[in-house]
């Protein structure tokens, strides 16, 4: 038996989400690349910040990591509070509170005010990644959200090439009416954060209904839409709460855990730091610097393309997940070992493995956790794993003042993206995507040895109201 197509959508609900991609889509993008810029863009001021403020090396990464301790922290509160006060003012609030932060971060002028702005940076901030997500389920029908999502997540991997010729062309204004250049990079970023906020109160709604620029019948459409999809998941999914601490007894789930955790370690370590390693080279303006900063990141972001295509044909995930974790343990291997200039393209090859790792990995525990699990077991996964980015820069931080160099700290980013990509290898279930499962039940189908797609098939169910796939 083949699978039913789903049917099309009413032309008035395909007229919406037109008009919601031209108007919605592309500002979530442009304040996710915002974003993303104000949370990273301290590894370009590293060198000038530490001189003027008399910051050591750990503690530099001491508060580049402070940001995902709050975080992780007001992540929930966050979230609660957006679903009071709606998502237009809570974004909108988000927006213009980091923008304040990031731009009050020209100021510091000594370690207590550095950390202080860093943490109240990760207290602004939190939230704004599911808020996003639960806004696209509240105004797309299931059938264009994956392709919404993914113009947004876009847009962190444009602010990975963008950081780094930006901030590098603000840092140049160094002695401008007086001030540092590092000072005009966080000054000039965070006021557009400000303004960014403004413009995301002037364009957004809450609802569909307050949308003045659908028409009637597009709401009505939508609406429609969007709830019998919700009716239909919530018949699907039933009542029973899945708790965390119970999540917590699966050995897969902390298995999830250490994997993402190593992942972000490896990847927040990358992103800070490359500024300094690429700065090694010597002889290169500021400007300079961040041109080739960008450079592992463009290769990144092809790289991501690739390995999505890879995995969606073969249907194995975690065969490539594995391949990007040993290419970017490699990369940062091979770094410590040869020039500066062949240690930019061995961090090329690194930002390769370590970036389309994350987009990989979350196909994994997806497909293993049943329905009732995946938001408490999600959320779990994305809390404690982005804790990495407190790990890593604090540790490459610590590794230096001991060494006196930045050798160790890529030692070791290569010994955690070796140890995760061995990590994926214990992992059971949700290691094939759906396309490739429902192409290769029909098959078994034909000749009988096989249950067909649709049909109930036995699961070997473990803790939490986990499957597995």
């Amino acid at each position: 038996m083949s699978a039913v197509a789903p049917a099309p959508h009413p032309p008035a609900v395909r007229s919406a989400v037109r008009k919601i991609f031209r108007r919605v889509v592309p500002l979530f993008f442009v304040m996710f690349v915002a974003n993303y810029t104000d949370r990273v863009n301290l590894g370009f001021a590293q060198d000038e910040l530490r001189a003027d403020v008399g910051l050591s090396a750990a503690a530099f990464g001491l508060g580049a990591g402070i940001f995902f301790i709050a975080y992780a922290l007001f992540e929930v509160p966050s979230n609660m509070l957006m679903e009071r006060f709606g998502p237009k003012i809570w974004l909108t609030r988000i927006m213009i509170s980091w923008g304040v932060v990031a731009t009050l971060m020209a100021f510091v002028n000594s370690a207590g005010m550095f950390y202080a702005l860093r943490f109240l940076l990760g207290v602004a901030e939190a939230g704004f990644f599911p808020a996003v997500i639960y806004y696209f389920s509240r105004w797309l029908p299931d059938s264009h959200r994956g392709r919404a999502t993914s113009v947004f997540l876009m847009g962190s991997g444009t602010a990975t090439v963008l950081v780094g010729p930006v901030s590098g062309a603000l840092m140049e204004m160094h002695g401008v009416w007086g001030h540092s250049g590092w000072q005009w990079m966080f000054f000039v970023e965070g006021v557009f954060s400000v303004v960014l906020g403004f413009v995301v109160h002037r364009f957004l709604d809450s609802g569909i209904e307050s949308a003045t620029w659908l028409t009637d019948e597009e709401k009505r459409g939508l609406a429609a839409v969007i709830d019998a999809e919700q009716d239909e998941r919530d018949a699907r999914r039933g009542t029973a709460p899945v708790s965390r601490w119970r999540l917590l007894a699966d050995p897969q789930i902390l298995l999830f855990l250490w994997i993402y955790f190593a992942i972000n370690v490896a990847l927040y370590a990358v992103t800070f730091w490359l500024p300094s390693i690429v700065d090694d080279i010597g002889g290169l303006s500021d400007f300079q610097v961040g041109l080739l900063t960008a450079v592992p990141w463009l290769c990144a972001i092809a790289a991501v393309y690739v390995s999505g295509r890879l995995s969606d044909r073969i249907g194995r995930r975690r065969p490539v997940l594995v391949a990007l974790l040993v290419l970017g343990g490699c990369g940062t291997l091979l770094a410590v070992f040869v020039s500066p200039w062949a240690g930019l393209g061995a961090l090329c090859l690194a930002a390769m493995g370590f970036k389309p790792a994350s987009p990989i990995f979350w196909t994994i525990p997806q497909s293993y956790l049943d329905a009732r699990a995946a938001a408490p077991g999600i959320a779990l996964v994305n809390s404690i794993g982005n804790l990495g980015g407190f790990v890593a820069p604090t540790a490459f931080g610590l590794i230096e003042d001991a060494t006196g160099s930045t050798e160790g700290g890529l030692v070791g980013l290569t010994v955690v993206g070796f140890l995760a990509a061995l990590s994926v290898l214990l992992v059971r279930g949700g290691g094939r995507n759906d396309r490739v499962r429902a192409r290769r039940a029909g098959t078994s189908a034909a000749d009988g040895s096989r249950t067909a797609p649709g049909a109930a098939r036995p699961a070997d169910p473990g803790p939490a109201g986990t499957a597995s796939a």
